[in-house]
């Protein structure tokens, strides 16, 4: 869900020259294409999260920001996340694992708070651990996100284990 986001473009000139980007939108992956076609290490790709097209344990690290948010978008109660949203976080999760390479790092950014996310990521199933921090300016105004970094073939503490327990309960 890279949208006309100038985060791929700015990791490029940041060092790292080997990015791959998808969106759901063929018209933003052709707009993509052509804003940044003078850096040839930049990929876009049109592919539905849910089910990515790419070969098992194909990336070192998979950075998404916001997108998973469009899966709890029609959600009405966070503490209680319907049975779909659930099912459709769990599908991409497991996504981003498969195409993961052992020692592999997922970071997921988000204004979800970690009460809300971390059961989602917290899955044994996903054979990755789980770190967050909260991050902002400090502005007693601002809101402040959420980085969730997951590294594959890391076991989960016992406690985000059993956060992940809870999408579970009959």
């Amino acid at each position: 869900g890279c949208g006309n986001s100038a985060l791929s473009h700015d990791l490029h000139e940041r060092g790292y020259t080997d990015v791959t980007s998808i969106d759901f939108s063929p018209a933003c992956i052709a707009a993509m294409r052509a804003r940044y076609a003078h850096c040839p290490g930049l990929r876009w790709a049109v592919m539905d999260i849910r089910a990515l097209a790419f070969p098992d344990a194909s990336f070192d690290v998979v950075l998404e920001k916001g997108t998973l948010d469009v899966l709890m978008v029609n959600e009405t109660d966070p503490w209680e996340v319907s049975p779909q949203a659930a099912a459709a976080m769990r599908r991409v999760l497991a996504e981003v694992s498969r195409v993961l390479r052992p020692g592999g790092c997922f970071i997921s950014i988000t204004f979800a708070q970690p009460h809300f996310r971390k059961p989602h990521y917290a899955q044994e199933a996903f054979g990755w651990s789980l770190r967050h921090a909260a991050c902002g300016d400090g502005d007693a105004g601002a809101f402040h996100y959420f980085l969730y970094v997951m590294r594959k073939g890391q076991p989960l503490d016992p406690r985000d284990v059993a956060l992940g327990h809870r999408l579970h309960r009959p």
